[in-house]
C-alpha cells in the first residue's frame, strides 16, 4: 500500500516562467533539491533557488538546439522508479540515479503558435516532446510522484507546499495524474488536428479525436431534471455585453440563429427572430429597423421569448422597437451606444456581440453509441443554380425571393416549406412528417396571421414526391416555386405547374435538416 509521500526533490521544466516565484520560495523553505535546465534553470536561480543542472545529473549536454535535454535514463529512472520495489532500488543504486518526487511542466504553446498564423516550421518546433514525456512518466508513477502538468495547477502545488509542507496523499497524486493525462491528451489532439489540416485525403482518418479544454456548467440541460455543460470558448464567437447566463436551450437557439444569419451576412440589412431553432420571422430591408419591423410581422405571437439576430449594428430606432418585446437574446455584430444602454434596461435580457469568426467546417452530434460527423452545409444557391423547368418564368424580384426562401428552408427542420415575398418570410411549415403537411401548416399559418400569399414564392428543402404540393400551393396564391428536384414524379409536378401557370425552378441540391 502506498504511503503519504514527502517531497525531497523536484524537476522543473517550463516554457512560461510566470508564477514560479512563490513555488521556488516554498521549495527553498522546505529544502527540496531542484533539478532544471536552460531557461527554467536561469529563472529559478534569479529567484534565489539553487539548481542542479540536468546536464550534471545526466553527464550529457543539451543537444540538437535544445530538442534533447531531459530525455535520459537518469531523469526518467528517477521519475519512474517504484519506491517500494526492491529490484528498482538496486538498479537506482547501481546506476547512481536519484529519485525525483515532483515534476513541474508547462508545455510549449502549440495551440497559441498555430493561432498566431506562424509558418509550418515554427509550429512544428513548438511540438513539445520532452515535456510530454515528463508528464506521462510522472503521471504513470502517481503512487510515488507528484505531477504538475501546467500553470493551471500551480495553485494546487502551492497548497501542498504551504499547507502540508510538501506531503501528499495517494488520492491527491492520483487526481493530479488524471489532470496530467487530460493535459497530454488535449495537447496531442491539437497536434493531430493541425496535422490533419495539412493532409489532402482527410477521409482516410478512421479515428475521431475531440478535445476541448474549456467547459462551463449550465443551470441545467434541456429540462430542469437534466444536467448540462457547454464545452468550448464561447467568447471567441460571441461577446456577452449584458444579461443572465446563457442556458442550454438559449445556446441551441443562438447556434441556429448564428448559422442562419451566416447566409445573409453580406446581404442588405436583415433581421431574424428564432424560436425553438426555427425562424418565425425574417426580413431583408433598406435599414435594420425596417428589417426588424417586417420580421416581427411574420409571426408576432411566436416572437415572444425568442432569440433575435441582425446582420447590422442595432441602432436606437431598432432598439426602441425591440425593447417593447419580451425576448431572451439579441445578437448583432455591434450595438450603438444609446441602443445598448436602452436594451440593458431589462436585467435578464442577453445581449451578444457577434465576433468575426468563421464557424467550424464540420458538425458533430451524438448518435446511438457513437458520433455523426459531416461537412457543414455551406452551399448557398445563386440565380445561376436555378434551372427553370416550366413554361412560366420568374422575374428578378421573384428569383430573389426564391433564393431568400431557400436560404431559410436550409435552416428549418425538415420537412419544411417556406413562403416569402419581397424579402420577407410570410410563413413556414416546420418539422412535419410529410411535405404536404408542411405546406398545409404554412398556409394555415399565413392565413391565421392575415398575410396574403398571392404572388408569393415557395421553397422546399427536398423534392416533391407528388404533384399535390403544387396544387395546394397554387390554391393559396403561390406563383413561384424552387425545389431540388430528383423525384421520379418530377414530370408530374412540372406538368401541374404548367397547367396552373406556376414557374418552377430546380437546384439539384437538397437541404435536409434533422
Amino acid at each position: 500500500m502506498s504511503q503519504p509521500r514527502k517531497l525531497s526533490s523536484a524537476l522543473i521544466s517550463v516554457f512560461n516562467k510566470d508564477g514560479l516565484a512563490p513555488i521556488v520560495q516554498e521549495l527553498v523553505r522546505l529544502g527540496v533539491t531542484i533539478y532544471s535546465t536552460g531557461g527554467t534553470q536561469k529563472a529559478i536561480e534569479e529567484l534565489g533557488g539553487q539548481v542542479i543542472p540536468v546536464e550534471t545529473l545526466t553527464e550529457y549536454p543539451s543537444i540538437l538546439g535544445g530538442r534533447v535535454k531531459t530525455l535520459h535514463p537518469k531523469v526518467f529512472g528517477g521519475i519512474l522508479s517504484r519506491r517500494d520495489n526492491e529490484s528498482d532500488k538496486v538498479q537506482m543504486s547501481e546506476y547512481s540515479i536519484p529519485t525525483i518526487d515532483l515534476v513541474v511542466v508547462d508545455l510549449y504553446p502549440f495551440e497559441e503558435t498555430v493561432a498566431s498564423g506562424a509558418d509550418a516550421d515554427a509550429i512544428v518546433e513548438k511540438i513539445d516532446i520532452g515535456g510530454i514525456a515528463l508528464i506521462r512518466g510522472a503521471a504513470k508513477n502517481f503512487n510515488d510522484v507528484v505531477i504538475i502538468p501546467s500553470m493551471n495547477d500551480y495553485e494546487t502545488l502551492l497548497n501542498i507546499l504551504k499547507e502540508n509542507d510538501g506531503e501528499t496523499s495517494l488520492e491527491e497524486r492520483r487526481a493530479l495524474s488524471a489532470r496530467a493525462f487530460r493535459t497530454s491528451s488535449h495537447y496531442d489532439t491539437m497536434i493531430q488536428q493541425y496535422m490533419m489540416g495539412t493532409v489532402v485525403d482527410s477521409d482516410s482518418v478512421d479515428t475521431l479525436n475531440l478535445s476541448v479544454a474549456e467547459a462551463k456548467t449550465l443551470r441545467y440541460g434541456e429540462n430542469p431534471h437534466q444536467r448540462g455543460r457547454f464545452f468550448g470558448k464561447l467568447s471567441d464567437i460571441l461577446k456577452q455585453l449584458h444579461g443572465k447566463e446563457l442556458s442550454y436551450n438559449n445556446l441551441l437557439d443562438v447556434d441556429a440563429a448564428v448559422s442562419l444569419m451566416e447566409e445573409f451576412k453580406n446581404d442588405s440589412p436583415t433581421f431574424a427572430i428564432m424560436k425553438h431553432n426555427n425562424a418565425c420571422g425574417l426580413a431583408t430591408r433598406n435599414s435594420i429597423s425596417e428589417a426588424y419591423t417586417s420580421a416581427l410581422e411574420g409571426d408576432p405571437v411566436s416572437a415572444f421569448g425568442g432569440v433575435l439576430i441582425a446582420n447590422r449594428a442595432i441602432d436606437l430606432s431598432t432598439a426602441e422597437q425591440i425593447h417593447t418585446l419580451f425576448c431572451e437574446v439579441v445578437i448583432a455584430p455591434n450595438f450603438d451606444s444609446d441602443a445598448l444602454e436602452l436594451l440593458k434596461g431589462k436585467k435578464n435580457r442577453i445581449l451578444l456581440e457577434r465576433q468575426d469568426v468563421t464557424l467550424p467546417p464540420t458538425t458533430v452530434r451524438t448518435a446511438l453509441n457513437g458520433f455523426l460527423v459531416q461537412d457543414r452545409d455551406n452551399n448557398i444557391e445563386t440565380a445561376a443554380d436555378l434551372t427553370c423547368v416550366t413554361n412560366a418564368k420568374s422575374d428578378d424580384n421573384a428569383i430573389a425571393d426564391l433564393l431568400f426562401a431557400m436560404k431559410l428552408a436550409k435552416h428549418t427542420k425538415s420537412n419544411t416549406i417556406v413562403f416569402a415575398k419581397d424579402g420577407q418570410l410570410l410563413a413556414s411549415g416546420t418539422g412535419q412528417t410529410s411535405r404536404v403537411d408542411a405546406l398545409k401548416q404554412a398556409v394555415d399559418k399565413a392565413n391565421g396571421l392575415g398575410l396574403s400569399l398571392e404572388g408569393a414564392s415557395m421553397a422546399s428543402d427536398a423534392f416533391f414526391p407528388f404533384p399535390d404540393c403544387v396544387a395546394l400551393a397554387s390554391e393559396a396564391g403561390i406563383k413561384h416555386v424552387v425545389q431540388p428536384g430528383g423525384s421520379i414524379n418530377d414530370k408530374k409536378s412540372i406538368d401541374a405547374c404548367n397547367e396552373l401557370g406556376l414557374a418552377m425552378h430546380m437546384t439539384g441540391i437538397r437541404h435536409f435538416k434533422h
